[in-house]
């Protein structure tokens, strides 16, 4: 579990950087951020000054904290082609250049945003992608 109030802002910071990558940030992807704020005891005030204000990103210690984090991306990516991103090769390159720069394996974000495809709205359960990084891991 993410324990520091900068490791905190620090995660919410990148999803908004990662929502806000095409431009502008849609409303059912505020929404969903909005959400995750919640989830990570970050006020909305805190929230709203992030959008315009990103702090420094902190790399995250733990790797199942990454595997987290790595699986918001994913639920974000999938929220922002469901409500018209055109250009699905994009989003899966800039999550894909995201989870690198968070320290996963290439071979376990390629497997997994391949098997996005075979998923239900894309979403790969929790439990399939945290096999797919214990798998690469060890």
């Amino acid at each position: 579990m993410v324990n520091s109030r900068v490791e905190k802002l620090s995660l919410l910071s990148e999803m908004i950087a990662f929502a806000k990558y095409d431009k502008d940030i849609k409303h059912i992807e505020y929404n969903f951020l909005l959400g995750v704020a919640k989830q990570l005891d970050i006020s909305r005030e805190d929230f709203e000054y992030l959008i315009e204000h990103p702090v420094t990103y902190t790399h995250l210690k733990s790797h199942s904290e990454r595997i987290v984090q790595f699986h918001r991306l994913v639920l974000l990516m999938n929220i922002e082609q469901e409500y018209g991103e055109e250009n699905n090769s994009a989003g899966v390159i800039k999550l894909y250049n995201f989870g690198l720069r968070m320290g996963l394996s290439h071979e376990s974000i390629t497997k997994v945003l391949y098997l996005m495809e075979s998923f239900p709205n894309k979403i790969v359960p929790p439990d399939v992608l945290i096999d797919i990084f214990k798998t690469q891991y060890n």
